[in-house]
C-alpha cells in the first residue's frame, strides 16, 4: 500500500510539473543580450555564397558539444546560425568559441529549468539592426508564447534580414495557428526588399508547403529526418539578387549535443555555381 501511495504522488507530481504555467516575456525590446566577437576585418568582396545553419540544442544543457558539432566541417564558417532552446549564458559561450556576433531575445522562463528560453541568431557579419518578433496563440497546458529573434544583418555590404524561429509543438497547437505564427513572420519581412531568411524548428513538416506557396524556397526540403523519424528543422529563404542555386544537409553525429540534428544550407550565385557539383544538382539549380 506505501508503494501504492508513493507512485501515485510522484505522478501527481510530475503532472502537476508539466502544467506548472510559462513566464512569458513579450515585452518587444526585452530582455536582451547581444554581443560582438567576429573579427572586425571581414572581407569586403561579394562571395559566391551564403552558408546558413540551424540547431536546436535541447534547453543549451550540454553547451561544450554543440559548440563542437557546430564547428565540424559541414558547419563551419557559417554567415548565419540560427540557435533554439537556449539562454544567455549558453549563447555568449558559443558566440565567443567560434568568433561571431550574436543577437538573443528569450522568449520565456521555462519552467522546466527556469531559465531564459528563446530563439537566438548568431552570424560573422555586422548586425545593423535587431529586434524581437511575438507570436500569436498561447500552447495549450503551459501556455507558453512564442517568439522570434531577428536581425538585419550587412552581408559584404548587402541588408539580408534573419530570422531564428521555434514554432509551438503540435500537441499544443493546431498546424492552422502554426501557419498563423509564420504568417506573422511573412508580414514583418514583406516590406523588406533584399533576401530574407527564415530559419528554426516549425515542429512541422507541414510548414513547408506553405512557405513555398509564399513566395520563399524551402532550401531543406529533402534533408530527411532532423529529429527521431521528423522533418522538424528548416531552412526558408526568399530569395534577392542574384543568391539562387542551393545545397543541403543535415549533420547526423551531435556527440549527444541535443536530440536534433543541425541542418544546414549554402545558396550559391547562380553564375558561380562550383566546378565540383555534379551535373545533374547543376541543371536542378535553382531548386524550388
Amino acid at each position: 500500500m506505501m508503494t501504492a501511495h508513493w507512485r501515485l504522488a510522484t505522478w501527481a507530481a510530475l503532472l502537476s510539473a508539466g502544467c506548472v504555467p510559462t513566464t512569458n516575456l513579450l515585452h518587444p525590446a526585452t530582455p536582451s543580450f547581444s554581443g560582438s566577437y567576429a573579427p572586425s576585418s571581414m572581407e569586403s568582396n561579394r562571395s559566391a555564397q551564403l552558408r546558413i545553419v540551424t540547431f536546436n540544442i535541447k534547453l543549451g544543457r550540454r553547451i561544450d558539444r554543440a559548440i563542437e558539432v557546430l564547428s565540424s566541417d559541414s558547419l563551419a564558417g557559417a554567415d548565419i546560425i540560427a540557435l533554439q532552446e537556449v539562454d544567455e549564458v549558453g549563447v555568449e559561450r558559443i558566440a565567443r568559441a567560434l568568433q561571431l556576433n550574436y543577437v538573443y531575445y528569450p522568449g520565456s522562463i521555462h519552467p522546466t529549468d527556469n531559465r531564459y528560453f528563446g530563439p537566438a541568431l548568431l552570424s560573422r557579419w555586422p548586425m545593423t539592426k535587431t529586434w524581437k518578433l511575438i507570436l500569436p496563440h498561447e500552447g495549450k497546458i503551459r501556455r507558453q508564447r512564442r517568439t522570434a529573434t531577428a536581425a538585419i544583418l550587412e552581408l559584404r555590404g548587402e541588408p539580408v534580414l534573419a530570422y531564428a524561429v521555434h514554432l509551438e509543438t503540435q500537441v499544443k497547437i493546431s498546424e492552422e495557428k502554426r501557419e498563423d505564427q509564420v504568417l506573422t513572420i511573412l508580414k514583418d519581412a514583406a516590406d523588406f526588399s533584399g533576401p530574407v531568411v527564415i530559419a528554426g524548428d516549425f515542429n512541422s513538416e507541414g510548414i513547408g508547403p506553405f512557405l513555398v506557396r509564399h513566395g520563399y524556397r524551402w532550401l531543406t526540403a529533402r534533408v530527411g529526418p532532423s529529429i527521431a523519424f521528423f522533418s522538424w528543422d528548416h531552412i526558408f529563404m526568399r530569395p534577392g539578387g542574384s543568391l539562387q542555386a542551393s545545397r543541403a544537409g543535415a549533420v547526423q553525429k551531435v556527440l549527444g549535443a541535443s536530440d536534433h540534428r543541425p541542418v544546414w544550407a549554402v545558396v550559391f550565385n547562380s553564375r558561380k555555381v562550383p566546378r565540383e557539383w555534379p551535373q545533374q544538382a547543376r541543371a536542378r539549380s535553382p531548386a524550388s
